[in-house]
């Protein structure tokens, strides 16, 4: 009996272990509860949440859309779904439908609201390390000099971009020189026809208050001597064996480093280190790391799928508290700056920025900047007669009280003295909270919760899941920007007493209307 019993058991076995290999996938069916809707997947989808109302199908798997994205999904009744690989969500015929080929889909309902449901799956799967990004990101406003320099970064205009941020009221901050200023892809020094002395040019930066960020992607052009030596270590993803891949991205094709390869993460570490030490910078915008850039069929150190090659990307940013990042796998409740993807000059991209900060918030993307003021597609500024004015403004007072502000159009060149004016005033309303922004960052890098949350979060029973153009900071900030063209708009006072930015006081849960001029912000304060 003892031998029959054996091979029963190992029969058993057998069976388990063949189910489980043969499993296509995990699928989880919810049946929507009365009122409820879901916010999550991807930061660009923003403008479409919360999910719900209309039947949608939505794929993760290497799509990064542009910018963040993460496994997870997020409901208004405090259910969540969650996965450690990409995976596919529709809606349909009442019924949110996700699946992740031969991947677990862990789901559950720990609480009543999004909030609890947010606060266990960030506890859960990506709990907040403790640490943040570099102050000096949230502390004043941020400036970069791409849509004024473009692909001509040099030396003397940078010094004249920054004396001009001083020269017109604006209080210093992290300047970020971006991309041309280096001799090649992948051959990080200042170009020394551009940048006569780097060195004199970081240290007069310092003196005026700025800190420094340089501009730095993955990729390495084919015709300079560090791509033959990093070759020769295998550096790079390989179309086949000893042929690194050539990657077409949005400047050219490239070879592309194999972050999973210890070779290529030391040598891409050490360049950004030796930048420090050598002139003195102080962090880096690292761009690109989009999914699109990676394809299963290279050969890679380490076999993994694109959304995780993705992912160790954003790991670099780790070693380096200043730092930027546009597109990101996971690594959510990590001290990494997240900006959302280039706006378009238009009143239709405006309106775009409150909905995308709130899914990066949910997504656990806590420490997060709203683009570029007006606007970072730069084409868009090349001709001051197609340039908005208002718009300028309304982005800026938008940036105001987000957890960020970054600048990149000179305001001064692009706007009249009224609406410069409008700019400066923004810029001052930030400095006044500048403390209540930081105790804000510092608390999110311990708690994991968004910095900048929808009204839904802080206040489930109001009815304000749809409301998506204007924002809670924490608890106790409810900003309203203009974001239409014009001066005037509805606002929804929650439950509770509120002074208003103009000294009112305001008694809710209620509905007004606001005068909004030009130079107004509208927030109110919990009381």
């Amino acid at each position: 009996m003892h031998i029959y019993y054996r091979i029963f058991l190992l029969f058993i076995m057998a069976v388990s272990f063949s189910y489980s290999q043969n499993t296509a996938e995990s699928v989880v069916k919810l049946d929507l509860l009365p009122g409820e809707v879901w916010w999550g997947g991807a930061v660009t989808l923003g403008s479409k949440m919360p999910f719900g109302s209309e039947p949608l199908e939505i794929n993760l798997h290497g799509n990064n859309r542009g910018n963040q994205y993460a496994p997870l999904l997020l409901s208004s009744k405090g259910r969540y779904v969650w996965c450690e690989k990409a995976f596919i969500f529709s809606i349909k015929d009442n019924t949110l439908q996700v699946s992740s080929e031969r991947n677990t889909l862990n789901h559950g309902k720990p609480g009543s609201h999004l909030r609890d449901a947010f606060c266990y799956a960030s506890k859960h799967y990506f709990p907040a390390d403790g640490k943040q990004p570099d102050s000096a990101l949230f502390s004043a406003p941020q400036y970069n000099t791409w849509i004024e320099l473009m692909y001509d970064q040099n030396q003397r205009d940078i010094l004249k971009y920054a004396h001009a941020v001083i020269d017109n009221g604006m209080p210093p901050g992290v300047l970020m020189i971006d991309d041309n200023w280096q001799e090649d892809y992948g051959k990080w020094n200042f170009h020394p026809g551009r940048f006569i002395d780097p060195h004199a040019m970081i240290l007069e930066l310092h003196n005026m208050g700025f800190k420094v960020m340089l501009w730095v992607c993955p990729f390495v052009s084919a015709d300079c001597d560090v791509y033959r030596a990093l070759a020769r270590k295998n550096a790079f993803f390989m179309e086949k064996a000893g042929d690194p891949a050539m990657v077409t991205w949005w400047n050219g094709k490239s070879a592309m480093l194999d972050l999973s390869n210890p070779e290529a993460k030391d040598w891409f570490t050490a360049e950004l280190t030796r930048l420090q030490a050598k002139y003195g910078v102080d962090g880096y915008k690292l761009d690109a790391g989009d999914t699109s850039f990676y394809k299963n069929t290279y050969i890679a150190h380490e076999k993994l799928d694109v959304n995780e090659h993705a992912g160790r990307f954003g790991e670099i940013g780790l070693a380096f508290p200043l730092n930027e990042y546009r597109a990101c796998w996971k690594l959510a409740g990590r001290p990494l700056v997240q900006r959302l993807r280039d706006k378009n000059h238009n009143w239709e991209d405006l309106k775009k920025l409150i909905p995308d900060l709130i899914a990066a918030g949910l997504l656990g993307y806590s420490f997060v900047c709203p683009d570029m003021i007006g606007g970072g597609e730069f084409q868009s500024f090349l001709d001051l007669k197609a340039i908005d004015q208002d718009l300028v403004v309304r982005s800026a007072q938008t940036h105001a009280l987000a957890p960020m502000m970054q600048f990149s159009v000179a305001p001064w060149r692009v706007l009249d003295a009224a609406h410069l004016s409008a700019v400066k005033k923004a810029v001052a309303l930030r400095m006044s909270f500048t403390k209540s922004i930081l105790k804000l960052a510092k608390d999110s890098a311990t708690s994991g919760e968004p910095i900048l949350r929808p009204m839904a979060y802080v206040f489930p029973e109001g009815g304000y899941e749809r409301i998506n153009d204007q924002f809670m900071m924490g608890d106790d900030l409810l900003v309203v920007p203009m974001i239409s063209k014009g001066k005037s708009r509805k606002a929804f006072i929650p439950k509770g007493k509120w002074k208003a930015d103009d000294g009112s006081v305001v008694n809710g849960p209620v509905e007004i209307n606001l005068d909004v001029p030009l130079e107004r912000l509208p927030y109110f304060e919990r009381m």
